[in-house]
């Protein structure tokens, strides 16, 4: 089931739906509004009927991320051999624990959103990876019991201002860029599988490949990382994982390459889907 987080019009309620076609047009199905979905993801998903539901077409809706204000979106850097030894932390060796960030959601946005470039950056860069739902709490979980909590998955995209991350030891400031963070639609573990038999990750700007890796080849697995995290604090339904990328961003080519007003970037995963950006002046950020 792929389903996405739409709104009937701009500041509207927003619900789960699930994508499906109605008179050969793509539509959306409405499930449940978001709040109630995410307080139990089994039940909603148990509850649905394909045959009932309001169905409406894309084009009448605006689509947003399936994900509550509230949620928390950690993200996990440096998760492939491959993208640690292309960058600047090559020589620091890797560390027995994984390095942890977080993302607001505010930064969130959707496939075909515009990314503006802030104003103090030479570009910014590109990041494919997968994102990853927890469906029910977890506290002091075992890595079997974290993997198993995953519910679904999204292809994103964590965009990063270079400048901005690089300033300090704390990559905030350059992962939270307006609009920086495309997740596309939630796909159901069911569909997916696991992340350990491999999936497909790749990335084009402007049709050229940029990134081709494997989810075989993390550093710091799934289930490992959320049990590690759930030790510390309390895991909702709702929270996201974003997985790591691997090698091939823009900074560490010579000369580098970033992201400019114009370019289109894409993110395709195996099993889960594409989302696609267009990257905007920093001038309409505001309208982004």
């Amino acid at each position: 089931m792929r389903l996405v987080g739409a709104r009937l019009s701009p500041g509207s309620d927003t619900f789960i739906a699930e994508l499906t076609m109605k008179d050969g047009v793509e539509a959306a199905r409405i499930l449940t509004d978001l709040e109630t979905f995410w307080a139990s993801p089994a039940a909603a998903l148990a509850s649905y009927s394909s045959e009932g539901g309001t169905v409406v077409p894309l084009d009448q809706l605006q689509l947003v991320p399936p994900v509550l204000p509230g949620a928390r979106v950690i993200c996990i850097g440096l998760n492939y051999l491959d993208h640690v030894l292309e960058g600047s932390y090559a020589d620091a060796g890797l560390p027995e624990y994984p390095t942890l960030f977080a993302r607001w959601t505010s930064s969130l946005t959707v496939s075909g959103a515009p990314i503006p470039v802030p104003s103090n950056e030479d570009g910014i860069d590109w990041e494919g990876e997968i994102a990853a739902y927890i469906g029910v709490p977890l506290i002091d979980a075992d890595a079997d019991k974290a993997r198993a909590a995953v519910m679904g998955y999204s292809a994103f995209n964590d965009v990063t201002s270079r400048r901005a991350q690089k300033l300090t030891s704390q990559w905030i400031l350059g992962k939270n860029g307006d609009n920086s963070g495309p997740l596309g639609a939630l796909v159901t573990a069911d569909e997916v599988g696991d992340l350990r038999d491999g999936l497909r990750v790749q990335t084009r700007v402007n049709g050229e490949q940029v990134q081709d890796g494997n989810t075989k080849n993390m550093i710091y697995e799934l289930g490992e990382v959320l049990s590690l995290v759930s030790h510390s604090f309390t895991l909702k339904p709702g929270d996201i994982i974003c997985t790591g990328t691997p090698s091939g961003v823009g900074y560490s080519r010579k000369p580098a390459w970033l992201l400019q007003p114009g370019d289109v970037v894409e993110v395709e995963i195996e099993r889960i889907g594409t989302i696609s950006n267009p990257i905007v002046s920093n001038s309409l950020r505001s309208e982004s």
